[in-house]
C-alpha cells in the first residue's frame, strides 16, 4: 500500500496552485518563499512526478498538477464541511418561544437539561408568535396559531383551551365566584387589548356580564397569570399552559368549561439537515405534550 502524501503539503499545493507563484503562496501561508518551495519540491519528490512547471515569470500547473488540483480541493472542501457539522452537532441548541407558552416549555427544558447534559439549550424569550429562523439563526421555534408556517417541519404540540384561572383564595373568598355570572363581580385580567380570549369564553359559557365589574389589560398571557397568582383578579388561562401553577396550588380553576380557539402551538425547524441533538430534542417536547393530562382531555370548540 503506497504511503499517503502529508496533509500539509497537500495545503502548501492548493494554495500554490491557485496563485501560480510561491512568494504570494508563503504570504498566505505565512511562510517563507524557500519553505513553500521546498514543500512542494517534497511532495513531487514523494509522488513521483513534477506538480509544476518552473518558469521565468513564475509557476504553471502540469498535467499532473491539472489532474490532481480538483482531487485536492475536494478533500479540502470535505474537512472543512465536517468541521462545521461536528461543531454544529456539539454546540448549544438554540432555542426561540414566546412568553405566553414558559409556564410549560421551562420545567420540561430544565428536565431536557438533567436528562441530556451534553445537549444544552439555550433559550430566547419573544411576544411575537411567529419566527422567521432563515433570518433569525433559531435552530428552532415554539409558535402560536392557526397552523404552523410553511416550508418547515413542524411538531403539534397542543391545542388552545380556554378556561378562567384565579388563585385560591379568589375562589374561597368574597363575593362569590361559583357560576359564570359571577364573574361581573370580579376584575377580569385579559391577555390582549382587543378581549377576545375573554369574549370567546363568555360567549360559549352563555353570559353576559352586567359591566359591574372592573378590567385589567396585559401585554402578554404570562403577566395576566403572573397577576392572578396574586389574587388580582380572574384571568383568561390556556389549560394546556396552567398545570404547573395547579399543581403547585399557585392557581385554580374555578368553572369546568374549556373553549378551544382553532389556535395552538407548535414545534417548527427546518425541513432538513438537523443535527442529531435537535432531532431528539423535538421529538422528546412532543411527546410529553403528548402525554401531559392537559392535552388529553376534551373541550368545546368554539
Amino acid at each position: 500500500m503506497n504511503r499517503l502524501p502529508p496533509l500539509p503539503a497537500l495545503h502548501t499545493f492548493l494554495v500554490t496552485a491557485q496563485h501560480c507563484n510561491f512568494t504570494r503562496a508563503g504570504q498566505q501561508l505565512h511562510i517563507t518563499q524557500g519553505a513553500v518551495s521546498r514543500q512542494i519540491a517534497a511532495l513531487e519528490a514523494h509522488l513521483g512526478y513534477p506538480l509544476f512547471q518552473r518558469q521565468a515569470r513564475g509557476l504553471s500547473l502540469t498535467r499532473e498538477g491539472l489532474d490532481w488540483l480538483p482531487r485536492v480541493q475536494q478533500v479540502f472542501t470535505l474537512i472543512e464541511q465536517g468541521v462545521r457539522e461536528v461543531a454544529g452537532h456539539s454546540s448549544t441548541l438554540q432555542l426561540k418561544a414566546p412568553t405566553c407558552v414558559m409556564r410549560w416549555l421551562l420545567p420540561r427544558l430544565m428536565q431536557w437539561q438533567a436528562l441530556r447534559p451534553e445537549v444544552p439549550v439555550e433559550l430566547t424569550t419573544t411576544v411575537q408568535h411567529g419566527v422567521d429562523l432563515h433570518r433569525e439563526g433559531f435552530d428552532a421555534a415554539v409558535v402560536y396559531g392557526a397552523a404552523p408556517p410553511q416550508g418547515l417541519r413542524a411538531y403539534k404540540l397542543f391545542d388552545e383551551q380556554l378556561t378562567p384561572v384565579c388563585a385560591p383564595s379568589l375562589r374561597e373568598g368574597l363575593p362569590l365566584l361559583l357560576q359564570p355570572q359571577d364573574l361581573g363581580e370580579h376584575m377580569l385580567l385579559h391577555p390582549s387589548r382587543d378581549e377576545r380570549d375573554w369574549h370567546a369564553w363568555l360567549q360559549a359559557a352563555g353570559v353576559t356580564l352586567s359591566g359591574r365589574g372592573h378590567k385589567q389589560h396585559f401585554e402578554t398571557l404570562d403577566m395576566a397569570m403572573a397577576m392572578a397568582t396574586q389574587g388580582t383578579g380572574v384571568a383568561i388561562g390556556d389549560w394546556a399552559l396552567i398545570g404547573e401553577d395547579l399543581r403547585a396550588g399557585r392557581l385554580c380553576t374555578p368553572f369546568a368549561l374549556r373553549v378551544m380557539t382553532g389556535k395552538g402551538y407548535y414545534l417548527v425547524s427546518q425541513a432538513k439537515g438537523l443535527a442529531p441533538g435537535l432531532v431528539e430534542l423535538l421529538a422528546w417536547l412532543q411527546a410529553c405534550a403528548s402525554t401531559d393530562p392537559a392535552y388529553q382531555y376534551p373541550a368545546v370548540k368554539r
